[in-house]
Parts: C-alpha cells; structure tokens; sequence
C-alpha cells in the first residue's frame, strides 16, 4: 500500500507532515486526487466525513487559484516550487504558470541570535572580529536566507546574506514526500502524467539544492565579474571569500535607484532610453556570447548606481547554455530571417525536442503550419508594434500543444527575456529591443558557419563515434553471455493492473470478513440450541456474546462499504 511502502522506505519520521500536506490539499478542495491516490487513511475520520459533504467553493476559485492558495499555506518550500514552476508554462501550463506569479515569501525574519550563531560557527570567529559593525536588523527576509548590511574592518560597506536554520532538513523532507506524492500522481492518476510530475519535483530540487549553497552563488557572482570586467554599463558587486561558506555569503553593498523606478531616475537626471539599451546589452551578451546568463534579472536585483553603471545583485539562479543550444539559437534567427519554416522544424527534431512516441511525418506536417500561422503576420511590422512577451508565451503555448520537450535552461532563458523585455519598454516605450540583440545574434550565426567551428565539430563527433564502434564489442559480448545463460528479460506494464489488484483484494478482505461472521453466527445458534453453559435470560451466554459480536461486525463491514461509496 502507499503509506505502508512510504513509511518503511526510512521516511515515517516525515509522516506528521505528510499528513498536514493531504489535510491541506482536502481543505482546498483536491479530495477527489487524494482518494486516487490511496492516501485517505492519512485523513481523521472526522475529515473524512465532512469530505463527502463538503462546503461548496467560491465559483472564482478554480483548480489553479486553489492549488496557488494551498502552496501559501504549506509554506516556504511549496512556495518556493510555486515560484519556480510560474517561469515554466510548458510545464504547468500558463493558466497556473500565470496563477504561480502571484505567490511571495512571506516568511518573517529569523532572531539575530540564529544569524549571529550561523555566521560565527560557519566562518570559526566572533562576528565582532570578522566585522566592525553588523546591524542586528535584517534588509530582507526570504523563505532561504535573510540579509544584513555590515562594516569591515577597513571601512567597507558589504551584505551578508544568512542561511534560516534548518531550512535544508525542511526543503529536504518537504522534497521526499513531494517527490512521493508525484510517484502516486503518475501512478494512479493517467491525466497527470501529461505534466510529468517527478520531473518537476526532480528539477525543483536541483534548482533549490545548488540556492542552498552560497559557494556556488559566489562563484557565479565571480564568473559574471569576470565576464563584464571593464564593462561600461554593467557592475557586479565584488565577492569576500574569506567571509564567505555554504550558509553564510558576503558581498560588496552597493547602492542605487531600483531600475522600475522611473520617476527617481528621472529625477537624478539618468536617460532611460540608454538605460533600456545598457540592460539588454548586459543581457545578449550573457545569453549569446558568453553562454552564461542571471536568469532572474527582475527590478529587485537591477539597480541604476551614481555613475549610471547598472548593478547587478543575486546570483542564486543562473542558466547556462551549452554549444548545442547556442547552434539552436543561430539556426532559428538565421530561419526566422529566411523564412525558413522547414528548417525551423528540422531544428527541433535533431535537437531531440520531439518526443520518441510522435508521428515524425504528421509533425512535420502540422507544426509547419502553426508555425507559418504564427510567425507570418509577424513580417512587415515594425519591432515597436511586436509585442516579445505575446509572441514567446504563443510558442510556448504552440510548443505545449506539439508536446515538445525544452531544455530547462532555454525556458530559463526566455523567462529572463520576458523580464528584461518587460523593464526596458518600462524604461523606453519606444525601445528596439530585438536592435540591441542583433549584433550579437549575427556573431553567433558567423560562428556556427566559421571553419574552426566546423572543425571543432567534425573532432566532436567522430569522438563519439569512435567511442561508440570501441562499445560495441563489449555490448554484444554481454548481449551475448545473457542470451546463453537465458537471462534475457522482458519488462512489460499493465496499465491500471495496481487498481485493479487493489480492488480485488479489498473484495476478499470483506468476503472473508464475512465468512467469519457467518462462522460465528452459526456457532452460536449451535451453542444456543444445545443450551449448556452459564446462562443469561434463558439463553447461553456464549451464544448471545457471539450474535452480537457478528452484529457489530456486521455494522462496521456495512458502514464500511457505505464510506467507500461502492455499495
């Protein structure tokens, strides 16, 4: 059984959670997966039963504000996933993926004893001798970390941001029992499987796992220091290593106007026209020059410093590109130019978007036109009048009807377009945001047709061949040793057979449950008609014991079946 298996895989100690995890999901109106999933029993009766009669929801509240509205109860690790998933609509469709936008950390601030402890332990000194001063008040409060300005020594203004205590054990059990929980979704319930449930869990908890580690997000704040070194429009504040370790980060304050804010910058004299064109240089040249890209470049991290320089904070989530999906990016500008829809969708095959199990020749097919459908009107227009965040959500939406599967870092990458997008037509109505990127879109296209890229490629891949034929000896000879020990297996999966077994062995419980009523409902009419034993009302006291045993028996198999609704 489900609970069962849950608890003797090592992780009962969860199960006080786990039940306030399905409380939650019945409370906002998901019973009907609950009982698909076989997690009922986690429920007290008293719930159970107000479930079969429940209040009925406000009209508005439809499947995604309801799901949104649990995430906020169960706290900072549903949160944090509803966060993740609303930059993924491929994923959770853009209904939810839209609904997801809406959730925020609301986690108040950790005593500054906790800080103080976490930052002497972690970096094996007393804060008053790492810092000259430390501001027991924290600037910001998140469901990972906390922050805090700070003085060194020297008289340098730096941020340190704090790990909460024992965040990693929560998002660590909160993961286990969502990751349980998916294995059921996938299992139990088919419709699920469309949105791949442990996929999700799988990728939020990388993402989650490398924001846990502030070594990591220092060597990324280092990278991208190195990469804009010298830049005239982009500052990556500078990271203390020695101040820094797995909970505890320390970096360079720095300070300015948020980039949203218009009207301050307006009146501290910065043109914003130059603004929105600095910002998305920053932001092509991570994506498509340096493979290397902060892929959350919202108004909170972005801020216009005195010297008009934009700076750049948090460094926790970045995507990277590889060649491959550099390639893809070069053939779909160099289509989208040529108005070549049969290349675009030769791109999308040979880069494995397409699924094993989809009708090659009806996708050609069909894609092709939804492609010319979407893209066609787009030509004649002027770059003012496209709007990129309609036209990405639109592929993405094409891409989920032809169930494509995307890298994880290209929607990464599209979902900081769309952010950047959005803050430079705040910045500059007028801005030419697909201007700025050309320049570095042509360089990449001259690179992927240059004879040393060629070249590199060809080595490439006849390393792969090569190490592919060196295999094939070592394959067969194990193919081979199987065959002759007759250990070849066939893995075959019958779809809804665990249900089907399931029900099955309900019904023989209760048929045996009910056979044993029968065998005490004849013993007692036998003990009664023999009359021996103590008596009780002119009876034996043994053969009235036993009729009421079977009738309370008899009571509770009924009601039994009655709860279950299959009577």
């Amino acid at each position: 059984m489900p609970l069962t298996s849950f608890i003797f895989g090592g992780r009962y100690r969860n199960i006080g959670r786990f039940r306030h995890i399905v409380s939650v999901f019945l409370g906002h109106g998901f019973g009907h997966l609950i009982t698909q999933m076989g997690l009922k029993r986690l429920i007290p009766f008293r719930k159970r039963l107000a479930e079969r009669y429940p209040a009925p929801l406000p009209e508005t509240e439809f499947a995604h504000v309801r799901l949104r509205r649990a995430f906020e109860e169960l706290g900072p690790t549903f949160i944090k996933l509803g966060q993740v998933l609303s930059g993924r609509p491929d994923l959770v469709t853009g209904t939810f993926a839209e609904e997801f936008k809406k959730l925020r950390d609301k986690v108040p601030p950790f005593d500054f004893e906790h800080a103080k402890r976490i930052v002497e332990f972690e970096l094996n000194a007393p804060l008053e001798t790492l810092f000259k001063e430390f501001d027991p008040r924290p600037i910001a409060a998140a469901s990972i970390a906390q922050v805090h300005e700070a003085v060194l020594h020297d008289g340098t203004l730096v941020v340190v941001k704090v790990r909460r205590p024992g965040i990693e054990k929560d998002l660590n059990q909160d993961i286990s029992i969502l990751m349980f929980i998916a294995q059921l979704l996938e299992k139990h319930v088919p419709e699920s499987r469309i949105f791949n449930p442990t996929a999700i869990v799988e990728e939020f908890s990388r993402t989650i796992k490398r924001e846990l580690d502030f070594i990591i997000e220092a060597d990324n704040a280092a990278r991208f220091a190195e990469n804009f070194k010298g830049s005239e429009y982009l500052y990556i504040p500078a990271v203390y290593t020695n101040l820094t370790s797995r909970k505890v980060l320390t970096l360079e304050r720095i300070t300015g106007i948020s980039i949203s804010d218009v009207m301050k910058l307006e009146s501290a004299g910065f043109d914003r026209g130059t603004l929105a064109k600095n910002g998305a240089q920053a932001f092509f040249k991570q994506v498509l020059e340096d493979g290397f890209f902060h892929a959350d470049p919202h108004s909170g991290n972005m801020f216009v410093m005195e010297d008009g320089k934009i700076g750049l904070v948090d460094f926790g989530i970045i995507g990277r590109l590889t060649e491959d999906n550099m390639e893809i990016i070069a053939d779909t500008f160099l289509a989208l130019v040529k108005k070549d829809f049969d290349g675009l969708v030769r791109s999308y095959i040979s880069m494995g978007f397409v699924s094993d199990d989809v009708d090659i020749d009806r996708f050609k097919h069909d894609f092709k036109n939804d492609l010319v459908e979407l893209i066609e009107p787009l030509y004649g227009k002027t770059i003012s009048q496209i709007s990129l965040s309609d036209y990405i959500d639109r592929v993405t939406k094409l891409a989920m009807k032809h169930r494509l599967k995307f890298p994880s870092d290209l929607i990464l990458m599209n979902k900081a377009l769309l952010t950047v997008e959005g803050l430079g037509r705040e910045l500059d109505p007028d801005f030419d945001f697909i201007e700025v990127a050309k320049p570095y879109a042509s360089k990449l296209v001259r690179n992927k047709y240059s004879p040393r890229r060629y070249t590199h490629k060809m080595k490439r891949d006849m390393l792969e061949f090569t190490d592919f034929v060196s295999g094939l000896p070592r394959q067969f000879r194990i193919i081979l040793r199987k065959v002759i020990k007759d250990d070849i297996h066939v893995k075959m999966e019958l779809q809804g057979l665990d249900r089907f077994i399931r029900d099955f062995d309900r019904s023989s419980n209760r048929i045996s449950f009910s056979l044993v009523m029968a065998a005490i409902i004849v013993g007692s009419s036998i003990i009664i008609h023999s009359g021996k034993g103590r008596m009780l009302f002119g009876y034996p006291f043994l053969g009235l014991f036993g009729f009421l045993l079977a009738a309370f028996l008899g009571l509770w198999l009924v009601w039994g079946i009655i709860r279950s609704g299959r009577l």
